[in-house]
């Protein structure tokens, strides 16, 4: 096999299904202990939040640093740290879930920057889109089985078989992470340039405040770039619902007749799995806006966060219909969005610029657990997800307002081309 599904490609998405599947367990027993234990939902939202909270903060840094230091180097640090992370919930409370999660969101900012950028650096143009929905479709699998083992880990009643999977999630995720390779490493005339720059910088850190000042004027692009903060805006938005979904399902399930959280979480994720696997050739990777396809995509979302809100008079049936259209939302938005920026922003910056896109797909799940979880508290789960609607309804607005302005430049060059003729 070749291109995106070459040996050293499926490595990475090995990788990448291991590091995630602890994650897949966590957002299940996470709830469900901080529920035992009489956290409120604010609580909970917060340690649920904190994970990708943390990521966001760090993800335009991460980018930075995998630029200068190259994926490899920075996956093998990253990789002990998250090793340490997941050995804290073998022995520790709520407490110690809120620092095992800041810790594994530093983790996940450059775990995830390191995969991407490699794939996007080591992929031909045509293979890239492929290469990113592999990445994403693997990060997505573990929720296929994560959910039911969690869920009889904590029937069971029995923690000593947690805290057996975190250890051996670590362990497994070293083993292919240590002897994993990334796209191209930083040529050795590279790194003598770097040794020589180091060299030459003053030692009062004048290069280091230099970084600094060019990071904060990439992040200034989030209001000036109009690709970016078209698609930072409209992923904020849409993750607001996946966040909620994550961190509130696993509680609300109960007030639905029949309903399991478990199920839903495996059917959203393998939803998710397989239309990245059917669809991945459809999603764009010419470098151009496709309005109504990323507005028909968070539609999509806004229709399951309105199903899973009236499932608790409607039933399980609609809930199980949210998890598949979910699913589907996830499945795309993420990927075509991404890839579009990856042609469309300057190169020089792409790797900071890609990660602050990221870190607002971080914050909206973020948002949805921590500011969603007061919501829930004042007023019910239902009313949450009717609100989360409303949220992702506009961003579509948004979405398909700029296809709309796109096509009208279009229409204006033409007669301007008519005109000259």
């Amino acid at each position: 096999m070749k291109g995106a599904l070459s040996w050293p490609f499926l490595r990475l998405y090995l990788l990448t299904l291991l590091y995630f599947s602890a994650n897949s367990i966590l957002n299940v027993i996470i709830p469900l202990k901080g529920e035992e234990l009489g956290a409120s939902n604010t609580t909970i939202g917060v340690i649920m939040g904190a994970y990708l909270l943390t990521t966001m903060v760090f993800r335009p840094w991460a980018g930075s640093l995998i630029q200068r230091y190259g994926p490899i180097t920075v996956l093998r640090v990253l990789l002990t740290v998250n090793a340490l992370a997941l050995l804290l919930y073998t022995f520790t409370g709520l407490e110690g879930y809120f620092l095992a999660r800041v810790l594994q969101g530093v983790c996940t900012a450059f775990f995830s920057m390191a995969l991407q950028l490699g794939i996007i650096d080591a992929l031909p143009d045509k293979d890239r889109s492929q290469g990113i929905s592999m990445y994403s479709l693997c990060s997505y699998l573990p929720g296929i089985f994560g959910p039911l083992l969690a869920i009889g880990m904590w029937q069971t009643g029995d923690m000593s078989a947690f805290a057996v999977s975190m250890i051996a999630i670590a362990v497994l995720t070293g083993a292919v992470g240590f002897t994993a390779r990334i796209g191209e490493q930083p040529a050795e005339a590279e790194k003598g340039s770097s040794r020589s720059d180091a060299a030459a910088e003053p030692p009062n850190g004048t290069g280091a405040r230099s970084q600094a000042a060019s990071m904060f004027r990439s992040m200034g692009q989030l209001a000036s770039n109009p690709h970016l903060s078209r698609c930072g805006l409209l992923m904020l938005s849409t993750s607001v619902i996946f966040g909620s979904v994550t961190a509130f399902v696993p509680l609300y399930a109960p007030e639905i007749g029949e309903a399991s959280a478990a199920v839903y979480l495996m059917i959203q994720a393998a939803v998710v799995v397989s239309a990245r696997l059917l669809l991945r050739s459809r999603i764009p990777s010419d470098g151009k806006w496709r309005g109504s396809f990323v507005g028909g995509t968070i539609l999509l979302a806004v229709f399951a966060s309105l199903a899973v809100g009236l499932s608790a008079n409607a039933g399980a049936l609609l809930f199980y219909a949210g998890a598949v259209m979910l699913g589907i939302a996830q499945a795309l938005l993420y990927p075509t969005l991404t890839t579009y920026l990856s042609f469309v922003l300057p190169k020089a910056e792409r790797g900071v610029l890609i990660g602050l896109f990221i870190a607002m797909a971080d914050l909206g799940v973020s948002l949805g657990g921590i500011v969603m979880g007061p919501v829930a508290d004042l007023t019910s789960y239902s009313a949450m997800y009717f609100f989360c609607a409303l949220l992702g309804a506009a961003a579509a607005v948004i979405a398909l307002r700029g296809h709309g302005r796109q096509a009208a430049a279009g229409s204006d060059k033409q007669v301007m081309r008519e005109d000259s003729v």
